[in-house]
């Protein structure tokens, strides 16, 4: 059965690489995954993506940004999401609406209750099989972030913000996690990436298990 796992945590804690290395070790196993990401993973989403980063919008209503990421998210399981699964690709997401119950309902201090409304409204609570939620402190998450590359541009909307709201959006992730221990895995992505690694693919082994691994398959 085709698994939806999505790859959660503050920019700059290793989340977006370790995606693309968890589905190129998936990949050498025989097996179909597609990558994609929020907001975003269509031509819709793009676009939406861009407006929803774009610095020069300046502050954005938290109610704003929260209706932006959920109508690319509806076009997303719709036109991309689902039908990979159907077809019997795996899909890894960077971002899902973990995200939007982190950084609009905490983050910007929506509440849940809000959040979760909109969710049942454009997904129909639609939830991943299994959550990776790549933790560290929200300082050394900024410190990684500004060494990012701004050959493109200057930093988004997003990477402005000061460490105040990455501590309430840590909290909510770790809060979330806590809630539905079932469903996340908390890898500590503080250290060296190959300490991240080493956790990411134990986890590949027990969700993906090959016939060295011994691992147990974890379905929906």
């Amino acid at each position: 059965m085709a698994l939806f796992l999505t790859f959660e945590g503050l920019d700059g804690s290793g989340k977006s690489t370790h995606l693309r290395r968890a589905a190129e070790w998936l990949r050498a196993q025989g097996e179909r995954v597609e990558t994609t990401r929020e907001p975003g993973g269509t031509p819709l989403g793009d676009s939406i993506r861009q407006v929803f980063l774009d610095p020069k919008w300046g502050e954005i209503d938290g109610r704003v940004e929260a209706l932006m990421v959920f109508a690319s998210r509806r076009q997303h399981l719709l036109e991309r999401i689902e039908p990979a699964l159907a077809a019997g690709s795996h899909v890894f997401c960077d971002r899902f609406t973990d995200s939007s119950l982190a950084y609009q309902g905490h983050g910007r201090s929506l509440g849940a209750d809000w959040i979760l409304k909109l969710d049942q409204l454009a997904t129909g609570g639609r939830r991943p099989d299994k959550t990776l939620l790549f933790d560290l402190p929200p300082d050394i998450a900024q410190g990684r972030g500004q060494k990012k590359d701004r050959s493109k541009g200057p930093p988004d909307r997003l990477d402005v913000e000061g460490l105040a709201f990455y501590t309430r959006v840590r909290g909510a992730f770790l809060h979330l996690a806590e809630q539905d221990s079932e469903r996340f895995v908390v890898v500590d992505s503080s250290g060296e990436a190959t300490a991240t690694w080493a956790q990411v693919e134990g986890i590949l082994r027990e969700l993906f298990p090959t016939p060295e691994s011994g691992g147990r398959s974890v379905g929906p």
